[in-house]
């Protein structure tokens, strides 16, 4: 069998694929959007990644963000419900959302977003990982409070849960 192929007018052509033409900076971006929100400047940076000149990639996200395809404040929101979900406390999920170029306000807006209790995550976290124990246990209370910490939880948050204070 060969890989010739007969065209309409009988003549034999290659069996070759067509080839593709390389996607535009816009193309790739949409291609990113479509998979989970982006910050502009992860979009900005995953595009330089994959060669697309700077000046270049700043319009495609441009024109995306007018077009709604791109907005940092929606992906500010999504990033806080999952991190939440996840157990993560403020301060860990501010600094991350600093890192993704975000202003003060706008990580101070995403943030209200989240309607629950910081105290409460906190709690349900160490009742998850360490069980009901915790009060009786000084070494368990330390272990407790450190994973707070290490999860972006406040001292306040951190005192009331790692001693499972339920009066407060």
């Amino acid at each position: 069998m060969s890989d010739e192929k007969t065209s309409s007018d009988g003549r034999e052509t290659p069996g070759r694929r067509r080839v593709r033409p390389e996607p535009t900076a816009t193309q790739r971006a949409l291609t990113l959007l479509t998979r989970r929100e982006h910050s502009r400047k992860e979009l900005a940076r995953k595009l330089s990644a994959r060669g697309v000149d700077a000046a270049e990639a700043e319009a495609a996200i441009e024109r995306l963000a007018g077009e709604g395809w791109q907005d940092d404040a929606r992906f500010a929101e999504s990033l806080v419900r999952s991190r939440v979900s996840n157990g993560y406390g403020p301060m860990r999920i501010r600094a991350e959302l600093a890192t993704h170029g975000l202003d003060r306000e706008a990580i101070a807006a995403a943030l209200d977003t989240f309607e629950g209790d910081w105290s409460e995550l906190a709690r349900d976290q160490v009742l998850r990982r360490y069980g009901g124990s915790v009060a009786e246990d000084r070494t368990l209370q330390r272990k407790a409070a450190d994973f707070l910490i290490r999860r972006g939880f406040d001292a306040a948050c951190v005192r009331s849960a790692s001693r499972l204070d339920f009066d407060d």
